[in-house]
């Protein structure tokens, strides 16, 4: 069975990522791309060899598709997901899911009662060195699993640059760029969800509009781990990394917060040293992968809905610390929807 994909958004992480993932798959093709310029929509099709390009959600949502890719700005990701659903097309949808937690889970009600698969696409899940992390600490390879930290500073390209340094409207700022991602790899490795956080934020220049472009955050599990998490789109120089300090051991993980199937996994204990090897497949293409089998009945989205609900949740709560100069709770009443 062919599951014909519609992009909403003509976006660059769907040229650079996205369509090539689709395409990797016998049962993947993309039939339609919907730009709200037309002209832009256009030369989308053109250059990517889309053979629809549409203007507007109904002519997008009307036409032969299976499923959608959502990539536009953040604060037009309700409005879409919630159409999608309507119509009956799955749906994956970029992070954040929208703006607030409330309306995510808005997103997921709506999913369950089409009867829609609903993903969100947090890639770094899919990366072979976090799934290697999550398997060495689940077979007990460092002992009780005590604290982790996570560097994710990077500079944020010019062309990626526009709304999110400029528009908090549309939800611009590190921490539902960055931050959002982080909180779902350490969810995700830990298999441990945050209760509570305290975040610094801080504006050294790129952002304006009373966004912040650095942020650093302490979290909570409910296991009792705490966490340390530093984000930012200003530092040129900067390496990233994912550590977590076991009773038994460490795991030390570097150049593995990307896109790309790259880095390394340490595993350090009273035995020695040893690199961990995992596979380099490229993130998503298994986002898409398992997308589509959960769309054939078999398990579920790398980053389901519910899991976007967390992630935006946890940045929520970090971003009222940031403001407040306050641990802030994470809202208990998502762990019903685990």
């Amino acid at each position: 069975m062919s599951i014909r994909w519609g992009l909403i958004g003509a976006s660059t992480i769907a040229r650079q990522f996205m369509i090539s993932a689709i395409r990797a798959h016998g049962d993947g093709e993309i039939a339609a791309v919907m730009s709200s310029s037309p002209e832009r929509a256009m030369a989308y099709a053109g250059e990517n060899d889309i053979p629809l390009a549409v203007s507007t959600l109904d002519a997008l949502l009307g036409a032969d598709i299976d499923a959608v890719y959502i990539s536009t700005t953040n604060e037009l990701h309700l409005d879409q997901a919630l159409a999608a659903a309507k119509a009956g097309k799955h749906v994956l949808c970029e992070k954040p899911l929208a703006l607030t937690s409330a309306d995510a889970r808005k997103m997921v009600t709506a999913a369950r009662a089409a009867g829609i698969v609903l993903g969100t696409n947090h890639h770094l899940r899919n990366a072979g060195a976090h799934r290697s992390m999550r398997e060495a600490i689940a077979a007990g390879r460092i002992g009780k699993p005590i604290a982790a930290r996570v560097f994710h500073s990077v500079y944020l390209p010019e062309n990626l640059q526009g709304w999110r340094i400029t528009k908090p409207e549309a939800g611009g700022g590190v921490v539902l760029d960055i931050t959002v991602h982080d909180v779902d790899t350490l969810r995700f490795v830990l298999d441990d969800d945050p209760v509570e956080v305290s975040c610094f934020t801080q504006s050294v220049g790129m952002a304006g509009s009373g966004l912040e472009d650095g942020a650093m955050c302490i979290w909570r599990f409910k296991s009792g781990i705490i966490a340390q998490s530093h984000e930012g789109f200003t530092t040129k120089f900067a390496g990233t990394g994912f550590e977590v300090h076991g009773s038994e051991g460490s795991l030390i993980a570097s150049n593995v917060m990307t896109q790309k199937p790259d880095g390394s996994v340490l595993l350090r204990t009273a035995e020695g040293e040893e690199q961990l090897s995992f596979d380099r497949d490229d993130l998503y293409t298994r986002s898409v992968h398992q997308f589509h089998a959960a769309i054939g009945g078999e398990g579920h989205p790398a980053a389901t809905g519910e899991d976007g609900v967390w992630s935006l949740a946890s940045a929520e709560a970090a971003l009222q610390s940031g403001s407040s100069g306050k641990a802030v709770k994470i809202d208990p009443r998502l762990g019903s929807m685990n």
